[in-house]
């Protein structure tokens, strides 16, 4: 397959002076196994999981309470077991290190809603203290759940982090989630405390969530504690300060590895959402793997992704205190007052490392940015995209107008392992349109229809062949895990299908083409959908577009079926007959003449799920004849009205 340009190369030393290296120095001595790159590293790290866990473990100084003398004790999938007999808790790896560092900033909160706030390692270490102590007395104990409704801010980081020093399950929904996304995931795991805000600015719009909130405690009886933070109105019910009121010690709860730290739920576009739980264990290990080996990510640095706390990069957000780094925390609309939002932020907090999601890059190369020239982006070393994949113009813009000296890397994983199993690393080049390798410990294949392993340069499945600690513990309410298994593990017994294709290269570079089961599928041709969004959205008039492909009957042999192609125009244009020219020309140069939609219309917005997920199956499932309200949620979606201009065409067509 062709390969994208050279758009990144590591500098001289990279290796030698990365996380990388002196975890490799500390294999060498203790495991007598000698890694001088990337590759030999990932490839000992595959060859033994039991023994890189260990060593990483080791390395990384993971605060057991009681150690382990094995990582994996069963490797099955699933029902893989991980440190079996040990004992931790995800509060203390995040917390206790900030003893040591009072002084220092450990998280800054920004929001538009009320003035920047900095808190020192030893605030935030009497806040969790603080906290901890305020949920105990309103009765919560290891193994009840607390529910957030609440944005990215200090008060929610510090409520979780109280709650896993408890033992207690945490979960939490971004206050633009709608009343019935929110019931349908927490009636699931039923809530004893409820952790919300009245509401919050959204650029300079005021979003009132009080009647929201009223419902929402209505319809989930588990409830027996609220605590209001007042956000929107400073002088509103204020129960955050009562129960932070009574100094603490700070003290943790040891748990097992596999104890339930969060719940965390799939986007829930139709049916009710699944219910994910992660455990203590699975999230240390691989949230410190991900943001010391292949962020390379220090104490005195300075670390941020724009997420709300309904995505799972919120979570990795969360563990950014484990890496010692300062944890910058972002509520707002991150394109006021102006698409160079975004841009300022990192310039004002020096950022070290920074993260987005591939629209968001693509929305500011539309917009002609060159943040790179009107902002001082210096320290920013690594930008990380992840959402969606990244074509290979959106890497090629981060190098010209953002900084030829920033490592982009693009990572695919998701909230099912609250990861990502391919991704970048410091010392890894990265070329345009591609992901750099595996991720450590991620035993990844390309797999065809019959379970064999596609050769280099040939799409299959996305698929995992080995465990990973943070692999769920199962689903909520799932006690013979039945469910579990039928997600993952029905189409490879014993082997994770993650529901994306993917194509590696010789190198081990992949590219990641969309999702399985949105495949369009053209006279036995397969067309990824991720290639459409690349050459259309390129295009000046076009803002947004989702395709998707209506198979033939199944006595057509001759047919392609019909492929459906709507697309959301830029502010002020309109699809004339020049802008659908100019369409079918450059997907037929640029892609195939069978990448020409035989239809092409134009909707008010692209439906999208509130994590920014394209609709593309159940808009398929639309055009085929079912309801609206059978295939999506309204209240899981970013703009419930943008499904419902979908399905008015779906009805005139």
């Amino acid at each position: 397959m062709d390969r994208g340009e050279l758009v990144w190369r590591a500098p001289e030393g990279a290796w030698e002076q990365s996380q990388l290296a002196s975890f490799a120095q500390h294999v060498a001595a203790d495991y007598d196994v000698r890694c001088t790159t990337y590759a030999e590293v990932l490839a000992w790290s595959l060859s033994d999981l039991n023994a890189f866990w260990m060593a990483f473990a080791e390395w990384a100084g993971v605060r057991w309470s009681d150690r382990s003398t094995r990582a994996l004790a069963d490797e099955s999938m699933p029902g893989a077991t991980w440190f079996e007999g040990s004992a931790l808790n995800f509060a203390e790896q995040a917390v206790a290190g900030w003893v040591e560092r009072p002084t220092a900033e450990s998280l800054v909160s920004l929001s538009q809603t009320r003035p920047r706030r900095a808190i020192s390692g030893a605030d935030l270490v009497d806040r969790v203290a603080r906290c901890r102590a305020g949920l105990e007395r309103l009765g919560v104990q290891r193994g009840d759940r607390v529910a957030a409704f609440s944005p990215n801010i200090d008060e929610t980081l510090i409520a979780f982090l109280a709650t896993a020093s408890l033992g207690a399950i945490w979960t939490s929904c971004a206050p633009e989630f709608g009343v019935r996304a929110v019931v349908d995931r927490w009636t699931q795991i039923e809530p004893k405390v409820l952790l919300t805000i009245d509401g919050y600015m959204y650029g300079s719009r005021r979003i009132d969530r009080r009647e929201h909130v009223e419902q929402i405690i209505g319809a989930l009886p588990s409830i027996e504690h609220v605590v209001r933070i007042p956000y929107l109105d400073p002088a509103g019910p204020d129960d955050w300060t009562s129960l932070l009121a009574e100094p603490a010690e700070l003290r943790f709860e040891p748990v097992p590895f596999d104890h339930p730290l969060y719940v965390l739920f799939s986007s829930g576009t139709t049916g009710l959402p699944k219910p994910i739980v992660h455990g203590h264990g699975g999230i240390v290990l691989e949230h410190l793997k991900v943001l010391r080996l292949h962020y390379d990510l220090r104490p005195n640095e300075r670390f941020s992704w724009f997420t709300t706390t309904g995505w799972v990069m919120w979570n990795l957000v969360a563990s950014g205190l484990m890496s010692g780094a300062t944890t910058v925390l972002f509520d707002g609309d991150p394109m006021s007052p102006g698409v160079e939002a975004m841009w300022e932020l990192i310039a004002d907090e020096r950022l070290d490392v920074f993260g987005t999601s591939a629209p968001f890059i693509m929305a500011c190369r539309k917009a002609g940015l060159t943040p790179g020239s009107t902002h001082d982006l210096r320290t920013l070393r690594h930008l990380g995209s992840t959402g969606a994949p990244l074509p290979s113009v959106g890497f090629t813009w981060v190098r010209d107008a953002v900084g030829a000296h920033i490592q982009l890397g693009s990572m695919s994983g998701g909230t099912d392992i609250a990861s990502a199993w391919v991704g970048a690393a410091p010392s890894l080049d990265i070329r345009a349109g591609e992901i750099a390798a595996r991720m450590l410990g991620c035993d990844v294949k390309a797999y065809a229809s019959d379970g064999t392993e596609c050769p280099p340069g040939t799409t299959g499945e996305l698929v995992v062949t080995s465990p990973l600690p943070s692999m769920p513990v199962g689903f909520w309410g799932d006690a013979d895990g039945s469910r579990y298994a039928a997600s993952y593990f029905a189409a490879y017994p014993g082997v994770w299908r993650h529901g994306d294709w993917i194509t590696f290269n010789d190198d081990d570079a992949c590219v990641i083409t969309g999702r399985s089961d949105a495949t369009l599928n053209r006279g036995g041709v397969r067309l990824g959908t991720s290639d459409f969004y690349t050459v259309v959205e390129s295009i000046d008039d076009i803002d947004d577009s989702v395709v998707v492909h209506l198979e033939p009957a199944a006595d057509d042999a001759d047919a392609m079926g019909e492929l459906i192609l709507l697309v959301r125009c830029t502010d002020g244009a309109e699809l004339d007959e020049a802008l659908r020219s100019e369409i079918a020309k450059q997907l037929r140069q640029q892609l195939s003449p069978r990448h020409v939609p035989d239809v092409l219309a134009q909707v008010p917005a692209i439906p999208r799920t509130l994590s920014g997920k394209k609709l593309e199956v159940p808009i398929k499932r639309m055009l085929q004849g079912e309801p609206a309200a059978q295939v999506a949620s309204r209240d899981s979606l970013a703009d419930p009205a943008a499904l419902d201009a979908v399905a008015a065409w779906i009805a005139t067509r």
